[in-house]
């Protein structure tokens, strides 16, 4: 069982889209495998929020170059023969970012061409801008949709997201090798307040901060790529604001900074 909540800021614009395409690929794979009409109403709302993201960024070229970025960073590593390093997990490493970058370079045309082309998608989307928009009556093909068999929805739902599939996986890659390439301090916030000046000359990507879920607190990280601040805040009780804590708040800080 785990026993801490981890509280995460990224340190550039590009790993903030990464995490929260992560966040929505995580949501929808949850409601695409349920099997209620809610799931599917919900697997589609999300699928609707990661076209939006990215209608407004150049993702594909964004993935690219960073899963280029981490091939240049590790056969620096691996020409430098650094002791301490494992060459077969190096190399399996590089070949997985490789492979990757490969598979995205195939890619021809628009990710979301499978969507934009789908009639009945469209009328969703279209709908889905007014509130409560999809009722039966506005949409009574989509309500046909809902009501066919798990099978049907699910071949459907596969298939107007597989464009999506390579971006997501690789999204995991590049935040997974972010998340493992990290500096783990432990630290005290004093007054429940923690500043951090960031060393320029490293690639700074992410700060993580760790609370056991027994202390009392939740966590606000504001900031930029130099400076940061942490503050450890009490949640509101219902009547005052959440304020930050008048307590000596001990944590653990980690930097990823590859």
């Amino acid at each position: 069982m785990n026993t801490t909540i981890i509280y995460e800021f990224p340190l550039n614009e590009r790993i903030r889209v990464f995490i929260r395409l992560e966040q929505l690929f995580r949501q929808f794979n949850h409601h695409l495998y349920g099997k209620t009409i809610a799931d599917k109403r919900a697997a589609i709302i999300v699928l609707l929020d990661i076209m939006a993201v990215f209608k407004r960024n150049d993702l594909k070229s964004e993935i690219i170059k960073e899963l280029d970025r981490h091939c240049n960073a590790l056969n620096k590593i691996a020409a430098n023969s650094n002791e301490g390093v494992d060459p077969t997990k190096l190399q399996n490493l590089l070949e997985q970012l490789s492979a990757m970058s490969k598979k995205l370079h195939a890619m021809t045309g628009k990710i979301d061409s499978q969507l934009i082309n789908n009639e009945l998608f469209q009328s969703i989307v279209q709908r889905s801008a007014i509130p409560g928009g999809t009722c039966s009556f506005d949409l009574p093909e989509f309500h046909y949709w809902l009501t066919r068999d798990d099978d049907s929805r699910f071949q459907d739902l596969n298939e107007w997201s597989r464009h999506f599939v390579d971006i997501g996986e690789a999204i995991d890659l590049i935040l997974n090798f972010i998340r493992n390439s990290n500096i783990v301090t432990k630290e005290i916030a004093l007054t429940g307040f923690f500043p951090i000046t960031l060393d320029t000359n490293l690639p700074n990507q992410l700060l993580c901060v760790s609370l056991e879920m027994t202390q009392p607190y939740f966590v606000e990280i504001s900031g930029g790529k130099h400076r940061c601040t942490i503050r450890f805040m009490s949640p509101s009780d219902g009547n005052q604001r959440p304020r930050q804590t008048a307590e000596n708040v001990p944590f653990t800080l980690t930097r990823c900074t590859f």
